[in-house]
């Protein structure tokens, strides 16, 4: 579960207000969707739920436990993956998993399988021995993912997760996204591509300029714009005022 409450982020002298008071909760079991136009505040957002930031006002929590005032406890809940992951490249990918397993104290026989199956699953076997700076992007954002699921965490959060991935990768990511799910896990992820949205996601949330403009099922959404498809409801969402600006 995850939970947004009243949280705000200002941004430098100018008071610039990158979120303003988002109020959301993510149910257990739930895969969510976070759209928006770029600079709606998706970004800032996922940062402040995995402590990468801290907001002006607020707090988020996952399964609970407060990430502002728990920091440590809550992040052990927690898998994320970033917008272009950046990670240690000097360090084999295999290096870069175990040191992931240690980070969250997985036991030696819990990781090997998991390690095991997710490079496998990744395609990932043979470049496990491959120091990460030769790696594509795509191959960055599989080790990340496959990092991030090292200690088998109650909650999942991605940032533009099919970013860099061949339809091969991003069709068996969405399958372990649903698998989580079907597990009772949480998946929250942020997307451009509102197709993934729309046939993935349980539920979705629409950000614009730091504020939730909308939030329900995809039946939900389709009712309250009186559209057919996610697109639809997303531009009607946020193309108004870019639309009369233009």
């Amino acid at each position: 579960m995850i939970e947004f409450r009243g949280v705000t982020k200002v941004y430098g002298k100018a008071g610039k207000k990158a979120l303003d008071h988002l109020d959301l909760t993510v149910q257990t079991g739930e895969l969510f969707g976070f759209i928006g136009p770029n600079g709606a505040g998706k970004t800032t957002s996922i940062k402040i739920l995995t402590g990468i930031l801290t907001p002006t006002e607020g707090e988020t929590l996952v399964d609970g436990v407060s990430i502002q005032r728990e920091p440590i406890r809550a992040k052990k809940l927690l898998g994320f993956v970033p917008d272009g992951a950046d990670l240690f490249e000097r360090l084999t990918g295999m290096e870069y998993l175990n040191f992931m397993g240690d980070m969250y104290d997985v036991k030696a026989d819990d990781r090997k399988r998991r390690i095991g199956h997710y490079l496998e699953m990744f395609e990932m076997t043979e470049a496990a021995g491959t120091q990460i700076r030769n790696y594509s992007k795509g191959m960055r954002q599989k080790i990340a993912t496959i990092g991030a699921l090292i200690h088998d965490p109650s909650v999942w959060v991605l940032d533009e997760p099919m970013m860099g991935l061949d339809p091969r990768a991003a069709f068996l990511l969405k399958e372990e996204m649903k698998r989580q799910c079907e597990a009772g896990k949480t998946v929250f992820f942020s997307t451009h591509v509102l197709e993934v949205a729309e046939k993935l996601c349980t539920r979705i949330a629409v950000i614009h300029h730091g504020e939730k403009v909308a939030e329900g099922t995809l039946e939900e959404l389709r009712s309250q714009e009186h559209a057919s498809t996610l697109e639809e409801i997303f531009l009607d969402l946020t193309g108004k005022e870019e639309a009369a600006e233009a």
